[in-house]
């Protein structure tokens, strides 16, 4: 059974609206909005009410104003408010809308026009409810599915890279290190709040995607390579924004799409330009590519390669400060010099 409140001064109003809805409804009478509120928190969350009947004009503290304070409260804003009054001005109506109303129910009223229109605006908040509650569940399957997928693509180029193994688990872990210092510290925060961070964590693992065009010759080849092996090794970045392209062309340039695509072109770009594929420079690295550069290397720093043996996490963290301003952003560097600790430990 649905409840419903109703805040009215009047006790007339009280009586004539309790008649009318307690025969389909759970009705709780309530002579003042300073009652509704005490009411609201003894009862909730066990009892949430699904519709509130609510005076405008009451003594010490009128609807508007018990309006205002129902939308700024996180446990009360999602209740539909309805409004009862006697002001039919369209000023009145026109306020109440914009505060959040649901709709105006005019008095004195009858009985059958109160039961119609609670009955239409319940019927179509369920049904709104209902289509949330899909739409919620879809998205979630959606996701579940994208994750999968980007979970399967990362493992087909970790497992090809003999020498890179749970590089793109390792430099996940770096990134969610710097968003989170970043943020904290207002580093680029304009840019990254507007981040959906699950995200962004998830496309970032598709940095290397473009490795999988590149022969397991060059690949998986031990020792340093050759100048023209080193060329075709470099086109993994400008391989990869195709690799997404191609998606995006098919599916759409979902802002999952556009971060993946970012991480891939540009995590090999560097501060001073003198980077590829572009041999861009300074802020016209887009960010992502630039945080990615600073996670990228310290990964590689720290582990084996086919030419080099793992540097420490102290020789790292000394090679990135020294590369800061050449390689590295520098205000990115300096966020991870403060947290390095974290990289050690991740």
């Amino acid at each position: 059974m649905k409840t419903i409140f109703i805040v009215d001064d009047n006790d007339v109003n009280l009586s004539t609206a309790e008649q009318a809805l307690s025969k389909q409804y759970r009705v709780f009478t309530l002579p003042s909005a300073a009652a509704m509120f005490e009411l609201l928190s003894d009862i909730m969350p066990e009892l949430v009410p699904d519709l509130i009947l609510l005076d405008i004009l009451m003594p010490e503290m009128d609807g508007f104003e018990a309006m205002r304070l129902l939308k700024d409260d996180q446990r009360y804003s999602g209740i539909p408010v309805i409004f009862l009054t006697g002001r039919n001005d369209p000023a009145t109506e026109a306020h109440g809308f914009e505060i959040g109303a649901l709709d105006f129910i005019s008095k004195p009223f009858s009985e059958p026009v109160l039961m119609n229109r609670i009955k239409t605006h319940l019927e179509i908040e369920g049904l709104i409810h209902e289509r949330t509650a899909m739409l919620i569940q879809r998205t979630e399957k959606l996701q579940r599915l994208q994750n999968s997928m980007v979970s399967i693509l990362a493992s087909m180029v970790d497992s090809r890279d003999k020498y890179t193994g749970r590089h793109i688990e390792r430099t996940t872990k770096y990134i969610k290190i710097l968003l989170d210092a970043m943020l904290e510290r207002g580093v680029y925060s304009g840019e990254i709040s507007q981040w959906n961070f699950e995200e962004v964590f998830s496309s970032a693992r598709l940095h290397d995607i473009g490795k999988i065009t590149i022969t397991d010759l060059v690949l998986n080849k031990s020792g340093r390579l050759t100048a023209d092996e080193y060329d075709l090794m470099k086109t993994h970045a400008p391989e990869g924004e195709k690799i997404i392209d191609s998606i995006i062309a098919e599916s759409g340039a979902e802002a999952f799409l556009l971060n993946a695509k970012l991480f891939a072109g540009y995590h090999h770009e560097w501060w001073d330009g003198t980077g590829y594929p572009r041999g861009l420079k300074g802020e016209e690295i887009p960010l992502q590519g630039r945080i990615m550069a600073v996670a990228d290397v310290y990964d590689a720093l720290i582990s084996d390669r086919s030419y080099k043996s793992a540097f420490t996490h102290e020789k790292a963290v000394e090679i990135i400060r020294e590369s800061r301003g050449s390689h590295f952003d520098p205000k990115i560097v300096d966020v991870f010099l403060e947290v390095s600790g974290l990289f050690k430990e991740a």
